[in-house]
């Protein structure tokens, strides 16, 4: 199945971004814009579904954690995302600021935090799409648990992670801790962060936010 098959249903060419709630208070609930044609970005049940962890998916061993280095590129070749990453900080309302719309196609490193390879869970954020066509994180969605994200760093290592987990998390009832904090002390760990759920024309902001886990497996180049 083509990426742009598997994609179908998990997004639409809905208005503005949302960012949902950071590990210790870090808040990502952004500014949105009004007026656009709404919809669906990816399928959601209660305030947490799974997308996707279908039993008999075989998933290897984790590799011990490896000495920080900054990530500069983010590829997951199943569904064809490849994008520089940029660190971020925070904005005067205490949020993360994500890449401006002029880089709609650039995902953001909260550079205060984890970097990847690292123990730890590194965060990795992208907007969905922009007023009129996709963004980075578009069929982010569309990920399945097996398949694999590269990080290429600032030491000149590409490290992989393998997908462990795909879930949508509703705003009303997020718990910070359970979503950004690590899964399994001493790990590696990946969380790939966008817009999810149903874009509200009201408020001008989707109500849930899509998040992909990884773990680290591989170094494909020291």
């Amino acid at each position: 199945m083509s990426s742009a098959e598997r994609s179908a249903g998990t997004g639409r060419l809905l208005t503005g971004v949302a960012w949902a709630v950071l590990l210790l208070g870090l808040w990502l609930w952004g500014n949105g814009f009004t007026g656009g044609f709404g919809g669906t970005s990816a399928p959601t049940t209660g305030d947490v579904a799974a997308v996707g962890r279908p039993l008999g998916v075989p998933l290897p061993p984790a590799l011990d954690p490896l000495s920080p280095a900054k990530p500069d590129r983010v590829e997951i070749p199943s569904i064809g995302i490849a994008a520089p990453v940029v660190p971020r900080g925070l904005d005067s309302a205490g949020a993360i600021d994500p890449p401006p719309y002029a880089m709609q196609n650039t995902v953001g490193w909260y550079g205060s935090g984890t970097q990847p390879g690292a123990s730890g869970a590194a965060l990795l954020v992208g907007h969905v799409d922009t007023e009129t066509k996709p963004a980075v994180f578009y069929v982010l969605s569309s990920a399945r648990p097996g398949e694999k994200v590269r990080v290429s760093r600032a030491d000149g290592s590409v490290v992989e992670f393998t997908i462990d987990d795909i879930q949508v998390f509703g705003r009303d009832r997020f718990d910070p801790t359970k979503v950004y904090g690590p899964r399994e002390d001493g790990r590696a760990e990946l969380r790939l962060i966008t817009c999810g759920g149903t874009f509200d024309r009201a408020t001008g902001t989707y109500n849930a936010n899509v998040v992909v886990s990884a773990y680290l497996t591989a170094v494909v180049k020291e």
